[in-house]
């Protein structure tokens, strides 16, 4: 492993910490969903580095799926948010 590969880890693993206080501290519930998301892309963007560093195909084939499942249970939390605040 290069010394840039380690380097990206520790940034984007530094970045994922920095997100999940972001996501205890936030108040909001849309705000909260939206750091879930980009806590879910931050590990998409892991996989995918841990994949190209050791060479293997099949961390890019778990990363598409993650990314696939973070995006579609995103849009389902918000859909069922605005219909419970159109309800209200």
């Amino acid at each position: 492993m290069s010394e840039i590969s380690i380097l990206a880890i520790l940034i984007l693993s530094l970045a994922l910490v920095i997100s999940i206080f972001r996501f205890i501290t936030a108040n909001e519930i849309y705000t909260k969903i939206l750091t879930v998301n980009l806590i879910g892309t931050k590990i998409v963007l892991l996989i995918l580095l841990v994949g190209t560093v050791s060479i293997e195909k099949d961390f890019t084939d778990i990363a598409m799926v993650y990314a696939l499942i973070n995006f579609i249970s995103t849009i389902v939390i918000l859909k069922y948010y605005e219909d419970k605040e159109v309800s209200k």
